[in-house]
């Protein structure tokens, strides 16, 4: 019983280190950090938003598997901190504007990575000659995200998610 535990260990901590091997290949490839870098002029910091990165993926990584250790609420609420009454909508409010700078700076960096994809591959410039798209590109990206934006917003406060249609 003990070997097949320890075989499954070895199995999960090796598919882990491929699959993020596989993440950060991409993110490399891409050029995302030293382009957000660039963009923030902080080429001298590139190292330290690596580092952001990697630590970012190990702590998410952690938090998924240990979930009990995430589990700050549970502390919050059991103690008090707030005083009786308080703590349940304080708590409920940090965990709100936490979940919408989240939501913010991952919609971000999704979206800073799905364009790097489509740049690197050279599908924009080829779509924009194709169709004969001389001005206005900006703006058709614009409309494109904002079509995202809208639909996400429709998604997530009609609760789509739950009954799929």
């Amino acid at each position: 019983m003990f070997g097949k535990q320890i075989l499954l260990g070895v199995i999960g901590v090796s598919s882990g280190l491929i699959v993020s091997a596989g993440v950060f290949t991409v993110l490399i490839s891409v050029g995302l950090i030293p382009r957000f870098a660039g963009k923030m002029h902080v080429a001298r910091k590139i190292f330290v938003l690596e580092e952001m990165v990697v630590f970012g993926t190990l702590f998410g990584g952690f938090f998924s598997v240990f979930s009990e250790w995430g589990m700050i609420g549970e502390f919050v609420r059991e103690h008090n901190l707030f005083g009786s009454r308080a703590t349940d909508g304080v708590w409920n409010l940090a965990g709100t504007v936490f979940l919408l700078v989240f939501g913010v700076f991952a919609g971000i960096f999704v979206g800073c990575l799905a364009l790097a994809i489509a740049e690197m591959l050279n599908t924009i410039p080829i779509f924009a000659r194709r169709i004969g798209f001389r001005h206005g590109l900006g703006i058709a990206i614009l409309a494109v995200a904002l079509g995202k934006l809208f639909g996400s917003l429709v998604y997530f406060t009609q609760q789509v998610f739950l009954y799929g249609g």
